[in-house]
């Protein structure tokens, strides 16, 4: 049986922090808010697997209300939850996410992160693919006012 999931994630961007997509950290003058690292990107992706396999959302493993997943890299959450789907009797089969911002420019990072992503879900990294678009000075993505990113997943039982 194969399985679809959709995820979405939004973070605000603030002076101050480290700007981290797919587990890369980007040169750039501001960084997303959040618990963890902020990492809009691999949030949606963990959504978006959770989802396809029925076990809820990111806020509800790893809430921010716990010190325990404080800064905690966001890579480290999406390996929880391929062992979370694993327990459940499913993996991973391919991703596909992309991001909505207005800058930086990423895609000499693109590359990075898919190799990241593939590595915590056990996949080649053909099946990962990683696409940015803005917004057209649109929106908050459009004024630089945060980060969003959307994931598809397909899951199937092994």
């Amino acid at each position: 049986m194969m399985r679809i999931g959709e995820g979405y994630d939004v973070h605000p961007l603030v002076t101050g922090r480290q700007l981290i997509l797919g587990g890369v950290k980007i040169s750039y003058t501001h960084g997303l808010a959040g618990h963890s690292d902020a990492d809009v990107l691999v949030h949606a992706i963990c959504d978006a697997l959770l989802g396809a396999a029925a076990l809820g959302d990111i806020g509800t493993h790893f809430p921010s209300s716990e010190r325990l997943y404080k800064d905690i890299s966001s890579l480290k959450l999406l390996n929880r939850v391929c062992t979370m789907l694993e327990g459940s009797g499913f993996r991973p089969v391919n991703v596909d996410s992309t991001l909505v911002m207005e800058l930086p420019r990423v895609s000499d990072y693109i590359y990075n992160m898919r190799r990241n992503i593939a590595k915590e879900l056990k996949l080649d990294i053909t099946c990962v693919s990683v696409k940015a678009t803005t917004t057209e000075q649109l929106g908050f993505e459009g004024r630089g006012e945060g980060i969003a990113a959307r994931a598809v997943a397909m899951i199937k039982e092994i």
